[in-house]
């Protein structure tokens, strides 16, 4: 899959964790970039590349626990057919996102974090399950 739906995909892994282990998946910042949430270690990972695979990923997937394995199961299922425009446009009305980028041009770069607290809260509110 492309760099950035993976970066999408890794931000939805990260709310559902913690909404529904109460804890995040990930230790890594997510930041509010201008095209949508970014995690900058795993740009820097894949920077320069259009596509990413499985074995790209660190930790890989095989090292994630079921319970892990469980939550990106049901966010693949229920983001991973939407196109990277498509997440990050999501993203985009989303609470998480534009309260961190609250005061930036549409366009304008910003590295302001997503604050782990708010995307709980924003997503807990949708409900138990995307």
């Amino acid at each position: 899959m492309t760099a950035m739906k993976t970066q999408k995909l890794l931000y939805y892994v990260q709310a559902w964790s913690l909404v529904w282990r109460e804890k995040p998946l990930f230790d890594d910042r997510i930041e509010a970039w201008a095209a949508g949430p970014v995690i900058p270690t795993v740009y820097q990972e894949h920077r320069g590349r259009y596509l990413v695979g499985p074995g790209d990923l660190v930790p890989s997937p095989r090292s994630l626990d079921d319970e892990e394995r469980a939550i990106c199961d049901v966010v693949l299922r229920h983001y991973g057919h939407l196109s990277a425009e498509a997440l990050s446009d999501l993203t985009h009305v989303e609470e998480p996102w534009r309260r961190a980028r609250d005061g930036l041009a549409a366009t304008e770069r910003g590295t302001r974090e997503i604050d782990p607290l708010i995307m709980a809260d924003f997503y807990t509110a949708l409900g138990r399950a995307p």
